[in-house]
């Protein structure tokens, strides 16, 4: 019965019944039952003639003499579901009601009260229907809320998050979306214990089994709605009721109890503006996807607890704490060419990868979480549960990869797929590795706990993008592999190195910016990457060999450096080097 209906507590609170000087003789612990209506009756029989919930005023004339039959009585008032009965005392019963009716009516947990004092039923009636019809009223304004808010919602194409959060505002009630697998895509506590929320959830899940699309489960305590559209159901949306959780106490004061009507709107207006979302955003990423995004990003850029993390990853089905855990970045070699191509086929791009990668981890049997990362990169984080198994598992997820891409480029490809790879003019054949037109696959330092995650993903990045120009068919690119190059790039954002940049170069790219015709930078780079053999520096650089030797006398009085020497030309090198790490992006 819901919860728009006054209390018997609440009807003996009413100055109509106050001033009849009301006495609780039996079944207070059905106080707080419902009061759907008040009806006055003197018959025996009247229980045939109501439905459950009526609170029954009656000043006892025309009921049984005998013990039996207000045995009987009661019996019948208890097995049709009344909230209560009110008796007034002065024409049937003086001193008190009966014995045997309060023996009767405190064993069948029947609120039973006594008036004292004359008191015209028809007040009574009066005061009690008027709380009805206000609280009534009282609904249909948070209905018309509820259609209002989520109208809002869904024009302004809100996602899953925000709906969850104004469901659990609306409601006072913790509330959970989850998929058909039973793992959490979204919760909200609403200021209640969100690790009690959701330990054990899976199992808790399952066990909570309403009948029909939307209902209430009264062993749970959980109202439950089917997420979906079209006829394809996706997931489920729960809101406990009672909020306090303390079900069994809320069942046995109130046998027929359920939520209010308003709660079962609610959680139908939320799931139904769930299922939009997902219908205008099918081309997007999943929501599974986007919380995985949403969790590698606050890691990276530290915006959410690592605790929280944890708790939403296990939530979601991927356990992090107590596990060996390995930072992997997945990236093209070359930049999307989004000026010849456009940023849908950059996207496209990205998302094929992000597939490749999910289905490769699957494939694997690795769990993880994984999503993109920036416009270029997928990441994933490796929860392993045995240090030892680290090789073995990036190699077998190397390989799913690159058996993956093999097959989505040799066989029927999307139009979103076909596009990003026209556009990048890849070879879906070469799956891993830094092979031209592949992808490099960058794994960073283990570690053994969650604080120490971003490290391995920071790492496992700086190793990618230093790998880019390595030009070996490496499977996996680890630290150890990116050399002078990929150190230096690793420590781009070091203010030493910039320094060293500065102190070794700084006086060239003072006079490369007052003379930008010359660039002399550029022929200082030639003449290294030739291994100081001036003439092959002299072709590299498109000069005659004059002009390269006179460039390369401006250079040595501008640095006052000797060119000839072995040491300080390492350190011009390294500072080369240095430069192109920090300006690559």
């Amino acid at each position: 019965m819901s919860a728009v209906f006054p209390t018997v507590r609440e009807v003996l609170a009413l100055d109509p019944v106050r001033h009849g000087a009301p006495r609780m003789v039996a079944g207070d612990a059905g106080l707080d039952r419902p009061v759907r209506w008040v009806h006055v009756a003197e018959v025996p029989d009247i229980a045939t003639l109501l439905g459950g919930g009526e609170l029954v005023l009656t000043t006892g004339i025309g009921l049984p003499g005998d013990d039996a039959g207000l045995r009987a009585f009661i019996g019948d008032l208890a097995d049709v579901g009344v909230s209560g009965l009110v008796v007034e005392l002065g024409r049937r019963y003086v001193s008190g009601v009966p014995r045997v009716m309060v023996a009767a009516a405190e064993r069948r947990g029947l609120p039973l009260v006594e008036l004292r004092r004359a008191t015209p039923f028809v007040r009574i009636t009066e005061a009690v229907h008027a709380l009805i019809v206000d609280a009534q009223l009282t609904e249909l304004r948070a209905t018309e809320e509820i259609h209002q808010r989520f109208n809002d919602l869904s024009v302004e194409g809100a996602d899953a998050g925000e709906v969850i959060r104004q469901t659990a505002e609306l409601s006072g009630c913790p509330v959970v979306l989850e998929n058909l697998s039973r793992q959490v895509l979204g919760y909200d506590p609403a200021g209640q214990s969100a690790e009690m929320l959701l330990d054990g959830w899976e199992q808790h899940s399952r066990r909570i089994r309403p009948a029909g699309r939307s209902a209430y489960d009264l062993d749970s305590g959980w109202l439950v709605t089917v997420v979906g559209a079209r006829g394809q159901d996706w997931g489920r949306l729960l809101l406990r009721w009672p909020a306090s959780g303390d079900v069994a106490t809320h069942r046995a004061s109130e046998p027929t109890a359920g939520p209010p009507t308003r709660l079962t709107i609610l959680i139908e207006r939320a799931a139904s503006t769930l299922a939009l979302g997902r219908l205008i955003r099918r081309d997007a990423e999943g929501l599974e996807r986007q919380i995985h995004r949403t969790l590698l990003t606050a890691l990276l850029d530290h915006s959410r607890p690592v605790d929280e993390v944890a708790l939403r990853a296990k939530a979601l089905g991927v356990v992090l704490d107590r596990r060996h855990l390995v930072g992997v970045m997945v990236r093209h070699r070359t930049e999307d060419p989004v000026g010849e191509s456009g940023p849908e086929a950059g996207q496209a791009r990205l998302r094929d990868l992000s597939e490749a990668v999910g289905q490769a981890l699957r494939e694997a049997k690795l769990t993880a979480l994984t999503s993109a990362v920036d416009d270029n990169s997928v990441g994933a984080l490796l929860a392993l549960t045995d240090a030892a198994a680290e090789d073995r598992a990036l190699s077998a997820f190397a390989s799913a990869l690159r058996r993956v891409r093999l097959e989505a480029g040799t066989g029927r490809a999307t139009p979103g797929a076909e596009a990003s790879r026209t556009a990048s003019g890849a070879d879906p054949s070469r799956g891993g590795g830094g092979a031209p037109g592949g992808v490099i696959v960058a794994a960073g330092s283990g570690v053994g706990n969650l604080r120490e995650a971003r490290r391995s993903l920071v790492e496992a990045r700086q190793i990618a993008e230093a790998a880019r120009r390595d030009r070996r068919d490496l499977p996996i690119f680890r630290l150890p592999h990116v050399g002078l190059a990929g150190l230096l790039h690793l420590l781009r954002d070091e203010p030493r190195l910039q320094t060293f940049v500065e102190r070794e170069l700084g006086a060239l790219l003072e006079y490369d910016a007052r003379h930008p015709r010359e660039q002399l930078l550029g022929t200082l780079r030639a003449y290294l990457a030739q291994g100081r053999n001036k003439t092959a520096g002299a072709a590299a650089a498109h000069l005659s060999r004059p002009a390269f030797y006179e460039r390369l006398a401006r250079i040595a009085r501008i640095l006052n450096v000797d060119l000839d020497s072995v040491e300080a030309t390492v350190s011009l090198h390294v500072a080369l080097l240095a430069l192109e790490a920090v300006r690559t992006p």
